[in-house]
């Protein structure tokens, strides 16, 4: 399963997409299940999060392992 953002939901040309997803990484790599976004400064949750719920809550979230 890919920790990387549908484009649906984190388009690859925002010029802060490197940094979005770097702080992701660096979230799963430290174990969190939230990052701060680089740009807005909103908690986001991680792959590890929506994986740990178990399911889609529907609710459009950057990371969702359940988007096509």
């Amino acid at each position: 399963m890919s920790s990387i953002p549908h484009v649906s939901r984190l388009n690859p040309s925002r010029r802060d997409y490197p940094a979005i997803i770097e702080a992701h990484e660096r979230a799963i790599e430290l174990g969190r299940t939230t990052y701060l976004d680089p740009s807005s400064g909103l908690t986001v949750q991680t792959v590890t999060a929506h994986l740990q719920r178990g399911n889609c809550c529907s609710s459009g979230c950057r990371h969702c392992p359940w988007v096509e």
